[in-house]
């Protein structure tokens, strides 16, 4: 069996593009009218309580994103079809340490953030293609093959749905993904 990495999770990051498209359309006074992107509709940078972290305040947009990927990832690593492959990161869990889970979360809901729209963050983690190669990417435990793609695809629709995606959002999210395989799969 292949191994295939947690940071298979990076694609999801990139379902943001096909809804954070501006609208070309001129309103009746001439006007560009721009439509509103992901962020903005998870609502955006208004300021609300973090669950996880009492007494800090987090962007609303910031904070479905991340709902949304730490769902998924606990889906990936309960489904036995591939949780083989987070052998380090369920390991580490195991034992009390969520630094690679923290650090994952992080780095995903910033490159999701930033793909849907947000203004206030910069992603600086490695390409989609460098994150899934065993070679440039130390956690990546194999390269992933198409079985492994189309279960890690399955899973994101389960962590959508964990969240009460609308069916609209997560059937673009399902296509998106469909595009990213060639970069995900490397073998």
């Amino acid at each position: 069996m292949k191994k295939f990495s947690y940071y298979l999770l990076l694609p999801i990051i990139l379902f943001a593009i096909v809804l954070t498209q501006s609208c070309g359309k001129s309103s009746d006074s001439g006007a560009a009218v721009v439509k509103a992107t992901l962020y903005d509709s998870l609502g955006g940078t208004a300021l609300v309580a973090d669950p996880t972290h009492a007494g800090t305040m987090i962007e609303k947009g910031r904070l479905g994103i991340r709902s949304v990927i730490d769902s998924t990832i606990f889906v990936i690593a309960g489904d036995s079809k591939i949780n083989g492959h987070f052998t380090v990161l369920l390991s580490e869990v195991g034992k009390g340490n969520l630094t690679g889970f923290t650090t994952l979360s992080n780095n995903l809901t910033i490159f999701v953030s930033v793909a849907a729209g947000a203004q206030d963050y910069t992603y600086t983690g490695l390409s989609m293609s460098a994150a899934h190669n065993p070679a440039t990417n130390p956690r990546m435990n194999g390269k992933a093959t198409a079985a492994d793609f189309t279960q890690f695809v399955n899973d994101v629709v389960v962590g959508a749905n964990k969240n009460k995606l609308p069916s609209n959002l997560i059937t673009s999210v399902g296509r998106l993904l469909g595009t990213l395989q060639s970069q995900v799969v490397q073998n």
